[in-house]
């Protein structure tokens, strides 16, 4: 059979989390539901951030800038099987497969750059406090979140502009809910060696010097709190990057899971249903933790409820 170009592929079909018919109310209830915690959840930690001057440090600047890729990370994914739910529809454009593609990479990796910025944060809190305002002042906070956006940027423009030039038989079902790129490769008639190799490697930069990172940092946080001598000072340092080491666990926990299971996977259908670990339960979980785990936002989401009853 020729393969076609991928220029003459007009539509993919997302085949989602199950076929079962019956299933399918319930899926849209349940995804709906936790769009609306994420987005919600995620705005309140942002907008507490900003209305609150005790909070306008480094540590929270980032949070905030977190939960606003939290969104749009979600954002990427699940309207569009909202979508297909709702209409009984299963097709996705070719551009349209293309950019979720490159918006998904784009959000993905901008949130694995910001938790190892998180994590550096946190090592200078901690190993250097009173050199902490000087080192993290607001410039160097900003070219840290601009350096992290344009490097995801460059990444999923790479990615976009490799998974165009693959070719395409007939077979365009992709046994996910979003456009994802091991899949794409997957479906691609065409010699994807080179395509899957690069993939590997991108991933490895994206993914592997930030967590190299985040490890290298918590290693000399550990260290340095074990060099505090009372036990109170000891829990008082480590309960200030808690909430950071547990989204850290879930995050790369379940993402690495997924795409390191996926190769030797039989069923495509069950990492799919694995990847909504990390697309969005992790987004959802992250105010949770941070403002459960956390006085000061605590402190100041009572604060604003209060002015505004």
């Amino acid at each position: 059979m020729e393969p076609q170009n991928l220029t003459t592929v007009s539509e993919f079909l997302l085949l989602g989390l199950s076929d079962d018919p019956e299933l399918q109310p319930l899926l849209f209830g349940l995804f709906l539901s936790m769009y609306l915690v994420t987005v919600l959840g995620n705005l309140l930690i942002i907008l507490v951030v900003s209305s609150d001057s005790h909070l306008h440090i480094p540590m929270y600047f980032f949070l905030s800038n977190l939960s606003s890729v939290d969104i749009c990370f979600i954002s990427t994914t699940i309207p569009k099987m909202l979508v297909n739910i709702q209409t009984h529809s299963k097709s996705i454009t070719y551009a349209g497969c293309l950019t979720q593609m490159s918006f998904f990479f784009l959000f993905g990796c901008l949130d694995n750059l910001l938790l190892a910025v998180m994590a550096y944060d946190r090592f200078v809190a901690i190993s250097h406090p009173l050199n902490y305002p000087v080192i993290m002042n607001p410039c160097l906070c900003g070219l840290l979140v601009l350096v992290s956006f344009f490097s995801s940027l460059l990444g999923s423009q790479i990615h976009c502009l490799m998974v165009s030039q693959l070719t395409f038989c007939t077979n365009v079902e992709i046994h996910h809910f979003f456009c994802d790129a091991p899949q794409l490769l997957h479906l691609a008639c065409s010699d994807t060696s080179i395509n899957t190799i690069l993939m590997y490697f991108i991933g490895a930069i994206f993914g592997g010097v930030p967590l190299s990172g985040i490890l290298c940092s918590y290693t000399r946080i550990v260290s340095s709190i074990l060099r505090v001598p009372s036990t109170g000072g000891k829990y008082k340092a480590f309960s200030t990057c808690g909430s950071h080491l547990l989204v850290v666990c879930l995050f790369y926990g379940t993402g690495l899971g997924v795409y390191l299971s996926s190769p030797i996977s039989p069923s495509p259908r069950k990492g799919a249903v694995a990847s909504v670990m990390y697309t969005v339960v992790t987004p959802m979980l992250n105010p949770f933790i941070y403002s459960l785990r956390n006085r000061d936002v605590k402190r100041a989401l009572w604060g604003m409820i209060s002015r505004t009853a």
